[in-house]
């Protein structure tokens, strides 16, 4: 359970700097570059990443079940699931969905983490998924109350949503399909 933790608070950690020290980012690219900066972020999020998926893959067998979900809630979780991809994509696709959701990363996650808490009962999941959805609450509530950095914005456009949702729902089904069960060793059907 150690990594697990430990990915888990190196990974949220690097991802908290916009929550618990809003300037500090900003500090360091002044004082260290901007790609000097982008490769200790991306550095420490792999390494955390890495940690965490390790982790839970070993305390997922080691540490006990709370509940046992019934059968029903795992197909609210397929339910819930359904935008999570397409949210994901318009992330980095500006149209009237990224529009709508302001920051629909942070409604992937919480979305993402909220159908997993429902579908699986181990204390594994308890930590995996609450600390995410925790944090990604902990993020928006943030974002409210920071200033964005000036960014030039693409234009907004609604192919753009077009590819969001036909791209995010493909990348659903080849989840649902088998990539879960390939990549994570459980089937996501009920």
């Amino acid at each position: 359970m150690s990594a697990l933790l430990m990915g888990l608070v190196i990974f949220l950690g690097v991802h908290s700097i916009g929550i618990v020290a809003p300037t500090l980012r900003l500090t360091l690219i002044d004082r260290w570059g901007l790609a000097r900066w982008r490769g200790l972020f991306s550095g420490l999020s792999l390494i955390g990443f890495a940690l965490l998926v390790y982790g839970f893959g070993v305390a997922r067998q080691s540490l006990p079940i709370l509940w046992t979900p019934p059968q029903w809630l795992k197909w609210v979780a397929l339910g819930l699931l359904l935008p999570v991809f397409p949210m994901l994509l318009a992330s980095a696709l500006p149209g009237r969905i990224k529009r709508s959701l302001k920051h629909p990363m942070l409604a992937a996650i919480k979305t993402w983490a909220l159908a997993h808490l429902l579908a699986n009962g181990g204390l594994a999941d308890l930590i995996l998924f609450g600390s995410f959805l925790l944090w990604a609450v902990a993020d928006r509530i943030a974002t409210k109350h920071r200033t964005p950095p000036p960014r030039p914005a693409a234009p907004e456009r609604a192919r753009n949503d077009v590819l969001a949702v036909v791209g995010g729902g493909l990348l659903y089904l080849v989840m649902l399909l088998g990539l879960h069960q390939w990549l994570i060793g459980v089937s996501p059907l009920p």
